[in-house]
This record gives structure tokens, C-alpha cells and sequence, in this order.
């Protein structure tokens, strides 16, 4: 497959030679219109949509180098053009991109001539980018960054669907919160992706792309208005980017539409980041895998040799070889991981090894065991282990046939981490390994550049079950495609099947439970972008069960995505294309629901539909579900019935 980018310049246009006061840029559609100018020798900007206000005159302002840049600060004549994103990705919820965007770059200067700086604004139809360019400081050839601030001052007093973090230092794992931005505290940290509601308008959320060289970024509300904030460098709050000059900001991404589903359907991200960076990618394989850790490492008794050896691993690698699983991964037994680590717990003590497996484990024998199985063998590692001895660990883990790893706990984004989760991508590819960001910051589309990456974590999920005495809900599940994973793909611990049915959920560390049913487990493959697919449970849970051979069926990568209904919060129901196969899925909360959608997706022609859906009496077995073949065409509908916590899986595929 030919894999390209390209960049078609369709005008360029400067404008006369005169301080500006009033910049416009508008969508190619027309509909979202981004407005610049200076009120009061403060810089702001403001954006409309369908000729209604979302966000009002917010300044805009930095502070670098002993400076602040923001008052005082003449616009230069603008440049402005129009352009096309053309590409493939590698992975991804759509194969080819095509979209429209106009852009504008306003140089900026400060009133004594010594500092410059560019805003980029691109505008798409679904949304707007806009990032900074440090270009100059007289007399100084670095960068160091104490605040950017960038402020969302919004028409009204819009829903916020956030995130609330205790500080900089996390994982991003915790629940949702939904409030009006009125009702939120002041200088509390919400992550991105943020979605804020505007009843009447539409949705606007807040993320960023190109996350590079740079501090990641949150939000907080500051004197009653959102504005950007940036994770600082360890051991100091002040100091948030350091680096050589010229320089540049991520996008801050401001994504805008009247129908929630187009945000999850958006490829703005991917648009925003730069090209393919590899020139080989025969090698980049997305798919599922096995991840034993979640289940306890279940084995038969009949399995003599249960722990850290080649007999546990072929068990594995012999169901995956069995139902079409593309990996196994190779984590832990018994609380110890598979290399050599005299660490307490998970984290790394001063003689940890991931080039040393553990005794009585051969990884090479285990990697040539799967080669002969068809399957790919992954590990899990500590990042604090793997990253000081990295480029021979990579050299190691190919001579053993390794295709790919997680890597964990690294809970940071300020500029050190993220260029060091860089640093590991782009080492990785140069060994033929994938990615899976466990323990991380939201993905700001790098998957386009680097398609190694096949998904990062940055949310709550089902490894929680293993100690947490409620279980997380389906309410929880259902907030995701709205927040998280507006960013991109969503790594998430997937494919338990013990649903337990209300009253019946036990917590257990071995073999954990599920609240919901197990077609809210199905629809999650469709439902949820993940590269990456986990199957957690052991073997002998889903050989025989009904609804396993949907997850030996469901892609992990789409040639085409469409959001055929969604209401935030409370259901969705996602069409995904692979080929000439349509795989649909949908979620609910703790409510039931009935939700008709047209099968309009199709193309002309007959196709053959296989249904999957809650049974009548899954609030007594919340595994039990109904399996339903039929034909379908363009013309017809969906009727989709959910139980409470349930959800719906399909495979269409054309006669």
C-alpha cells in the first residue's frame, strides 16, 4: 500500500503592508469563523459558528524570556492560504483523509523590536488550530517558557465534561465530572480532552496536537474563564519549556459542531501533526492481544508448570494461534514481572533487568514458538527500568523476535517525559516495535507520524475491577467516546466475560467480575478507538461462550467511521468499515433504551447482518445474549434494543 502526504498550496495572499486591527479566517465551509484583532493593546481572538458566538473576545498572551507578550504588541500584515490535507494513515478510525483547511499566520512583534512571534491558525470545517511560533528575542538564541496563556472565554455558561486532576503528577485515571463551567472551582486542573456543551449552539472541545518539545497541557478556570495551562518542568513550578529558538507550540485545538458524533468521526487531529516519518511500515501490524495480568494469569490445573515460563506462554500463544489473535503479551506471575527487577511491587529497584528474563523463561524460545503459531509476542516494562539502557534493550527484544511492548507508570507530561516517550517511539521503530502508552497523557495524534504508537491509556478502565469493591459502571464507559477519546486512540482493559447482573458483582483480583452485560463489552470494540485491542480474559472464559467469535472477528484499525446516533452521557451507536465489512456497536448507560438508526451507511447492494443483543432476562445472567442473522440493505433500519448497562454488536458484511 502506498502511503503518502501531501500538501496542495491552493493561493497565497499578504496582506497590505499595514498594522492590522481585525484578522477573519473562516472555515472552507463557511460555518466557523475565527476573528483576531487588538482591543486595548490587548491581543484576542473569538470564533463563531453558523453566525452564533461560541467563544468571545479571549486574550491571548506569553511569558518568556523576562517578558510578557500579549499587551503592547503590533500585528504585522497577515498571510493567508488555502490548503489540502491529502494522506493515509498507518493506523487509524479512517485509511484516507481528505480535508479542506484555511490558514493564516499573523506575525506578531513587541513595541520595542525585539521579540517575534507567529499565531498559525488553521481553519477546518469541524474545528479550528492554532499554535505558536516563537521565531525571535533579540540577542538570545533560547526559549525558556513560564506561561501560555490561551483563554476560552465562552458565550454563556456552557456543560463541561471533564476530567478533575489533584495535580500534574497522574495518570488520568478517575470519573468524569459534568457541570456547568459556573459550577467549577477556580485553578482546579480538567485534562483534555474537555467537551463543553453550549444548549441552543453546539459543542466545542478542547485538546491539543502535535505534542512535541513541549509541556502537555490542561485547562482551569481562572477569574471565571478557561483558560490553557502547562505541566512545569520537575523540581520547579515556574519554568514550563525550555528549548532552542526558533520553536514551536503544539495546536491548541478547538474542535466545533452542532453534532456531537462529528467530533469522534474528526480526523483534525491527525491533520495537525506531521507526515509519515518511516519509510517501511510493512511491519506495523495492529490487532488484539492477550493480557493475563488482568485475569490473574488463569491457566488449567491441568498446566503442571504455572508462572514465568515457556509452558504458561505457549498456553497463550496456542489460543491466540486458535481464534485469529494477532499477539500475546507477556507481563507478570505472581506480582513478579517477567525480566529481573529487585524492586518492591511494579517499580524498578537498582539491579532491574528488562534484557534479563526472569529464570526458567527463554524469550527467544517463546518469540520462535509464536513466529511458528502466526503470533506476535509483546511485553509489559517500567519505563523507569527500560528507558536508561533502551537502545540495547531494543536491540535485544528484536534478536529475540519481540514485535511490540507497553510501556508503563510514566504519569507525566512535562516536557522531559513527553521527550522522552518521543525519544522511545521513534527508537522503537527503528527496531520494528510497537507502542502501548499504559500509565500516560491522552495521544495528540503522533500515531500519523510515528504509527508504532498504536495506543496510550490516560483513563479509567477495567483494571480497576481487580481491587476496586464497586466495579467501575457503564456510566463511565459511556462518557469516553466524548472526552478521552476525542484525542485519539484509547487503550483500555477489554473483553471481560463474567457480567454480573445488578446485586451480583463481587470483587475479585483473580478472575474479575463486570457490571453491565457482555454485549456492552462487545459494542466497546466498535464503540471505542483502540488500535491496540486487549483480550483480558483467560482462554478457557471464551472458548464456547457466545459473543467470542464477534471479538475474533472485529478489526482494531477502520477505513471508515460514522456515529449513527449518540447523546453525551447517555448511548451511542458507532458504524465502522473495514473493507467491505461494517461492524456497528453500541453502549448505553444504566438506563434501557431502544434506539432506531437508518443503515443509510451502506453502499447500494444486499448484505448479511449478524446481531448481537442483551436477552431478555440479562438482568438475571448479564452474560446472556441472542444471536440474530438477517438481510439488510440501504433502505432499512436498525432497531436496537439495551438493557440497562447494555449494548449491541454487528458484523455486516456485503452478499
Amino acid at each position: 500500500m502506498r502511503r503518502f502526504a501531501t500538501l496542495l498550496l491552493l493561493f497565497s495572499i499578504v496582506v497590505p503592508s499595514m498594522a492590522q486591527r481585525n484578522i477573519a479566517l473562516s472555515s472552507p465551509d463557511g460555518k466557523i469563523v475565527f476573528q483576531f484583532t487588538s482591543i486595548r493593546k490587548e491581543l484576542v481572538y473569538s470564533i463563531t459558528y453558523k453566525g452564533k458566538s461560541l467563544i468571545e473576545k479571549s486574550p491571548v498572551s506569553l511569558s518568556f524570556n523576562g517578558r510578557t507578550f500579549g499587551n503592547n504588541v503590533t500585528i504585522l500584515p497577515a498571510k493567508f492560504r488555502d490548503g489540502v490535507e491529502d494522506y493515509e494513515l498507518v493506523v487509524g478510525k479512517t485509511r484516507k483523509v481528505h480535508d479542506l483547511y484555511r490558514e493564516v499566520i499573523i506575525p506578531l512583534e513587541s513595541e520595542t523590536k525585539d521579540a517575534k512571534v507567529n499565531l498559525v491558525v488553521r481553519a477546518f470545517n469541524d474545528g479550528v488550530g492554532l499554535r505558536y511560533e516563537f521565531v525571535s528575542v533579540k540577542g538570545q538564541d533560547s526559549l525558556v517558557l513560564t506561561d501560555e496563556k490561551t483563554t476560552f472565554r465562552f458565550n454563556g455558561d456552557p456543560i463541561a465534561r471533564t476530567l478533575l486532576l489533584p495535580n500534574y503528577t497522574s495518570s488520568h485515571e478517575n470519573f468524569y465530572t459534568t457541570k456547568p463551567v459556573s459550577g467549577l472551582k477556580e485553578n482546579e486542573l480538567m485534562d483534555m480532552p474537555t467537551l463543553f456543551e453550549l444548549p441552543g449552539v453546539g459543542y466545542v472541545a478542547i485538546t491539543e496536537a502535535a505534542l512535541v518539545d513541549y509541556a502537555g497541557a490542561y485547562l482551569i478556570k481562572e477569574n471565571g474563564v478557561i483558560r490553557a495551562v502547562l505541566s512545569p518542568l520537575p523540581g520547579q513550578q515556574e519554568i514550563k519549556v525550555k528549548a532552542g529558538l526558533p520553536h514551536k507550540s503544539p495546536w491548541r485545538v478547538i474542535l466545533v459542531s452542532d453534532r456531537v458524533g462529528a467530533f469522534i468521526e474528526s480526523n483534525l487531529i491527525t491533520d495537525l501533526n506531521e507526515p509519515l516519518a518511516l519509510k517501511d511500515t510493512r511491519w506495523i501490524k495492529p490487532g488484539k492481544t492477550t493480557f493475563p495480568w488482568w485475569n490473574g494469569n488463569v491457566v488449567p490445573d491441568t498446566l503442571n508448570a504455572p508462572g514465568n515460563n515457556f509452558i504458561t506462554q505457549k498456553y497463550y500463544i496456542d489460543f491466540c494461534a486458535r481464534n485469529g489473535l494477532e499477539y500475546h503479551s507477556v507481563v507478570e506471575y505472581g506480582l513478579h514481572q517477567w525480566y529481573t527487577d529487585d524492586g518492591v511491587g511494579f517499580a524498578p529497584g537498582p539491579h532491574s533487568d528488562v534484557t534479563k528474563p526472569v529464570p526458567g523463561l527463554d524469550m527467544k524460545e517463546v518469540c520462535d514458538y509464536a513466529k511458528s503459531k502466526g503470533v506476535g509476542v509483546r511485553v509489559w516494562v517500567h519505563w523507569a527500568a527500560l528507558y536508561p539502557k533502551m537502545d540495547s534493550a531494543f536491540a535485544i527484544f528484536e534478536k529475540w523476535g519481540l514485535e511490540g511492548m507497553m510501556i508503563d507508570f510514566m504519569d507525566r507530561d512535562d516536557q522531559l517525559m513527553v521527550n522522552m516517550q518521543q525519544e522511545m517511539l521513534q527508537k522503537a521503530a527503528a527496531h520494528h516495535l510497537h507502542v502501548q502508552f499504559h500509565g500516560a497523557y491522552k495521544p495528540t495524534g503522533m500515531s500519523r507520524t510515528y504509527p508504532n504508537e498504536f495506543t496510550r491509556e490516560g483513563t479509567l478502565n477495567y483494571e480497576t475491577n481487580k481491587w476496586n469493591e464497586e466495579g467501575l459502571p457503564p456510566d463511565h464507559d459511556i462518557m469516553i467516546p466524548f472526552t478521552r477519546m476525542l484525542a485519539g486512540s484509547t487503550d483500555y482493559h477489554m473483553g471481560g466475560f463474567r457480567a454480573a447482573a445488578p446485586g451480583k458483582y463481587i470483587r475479585q483480583y483473580t478472575r474479575p467480575m463486570m457490571l453491565g452485560t457482555r454485549c456492552h463489552m462487545l459494542g466497546l470494540y466498535v464503540v471505542f478507538e483502540n488500535y491496540l485491542g486487549m483480550v483480558c480474559d483467560y482462554p478457557s472464559a471464551y472458548e464456547g461462550q457466545p459473543g467470542f467469535d464477534f471479538i475474533r472477528e472485529v478489526p482494531t484499525t477502520w477505513d471508515e467511521t460514522k456515529v449513527l446516533d449518540a447523546k453525551v452521557g447517555e448511548y451511542i451507536v458507532v458504524a465502522r468499515r473495514k473493507g467491505n465489512d461494517w461492524f456497528v456497536g453500541g453502549i448505553t448507560n444504566h438506563e434501557a433504551r431502544t434506539i432506531t438508526v437508518s443503515a443509510r451507511f451502506l453502499s447500494s447492494g444486499s448484505y448479511e447482518a449478524t446481531l448481537y443483543s442483551d436477552a431478555a432476562n440479562v438482568m438475571v445472567d448479564a452474560d446472556h445474549l441472542t444471536k440474530k442473522q438477517f438481510g439488510i440493505t440501504a433502505s432499512d433500519e436498525l432497531v436496537l434494543n439495551l438493557a440497562a448497562g447494555g449494548g449491541m454488536a454487528c458484523k455486516i458484511s456485503k452478499k
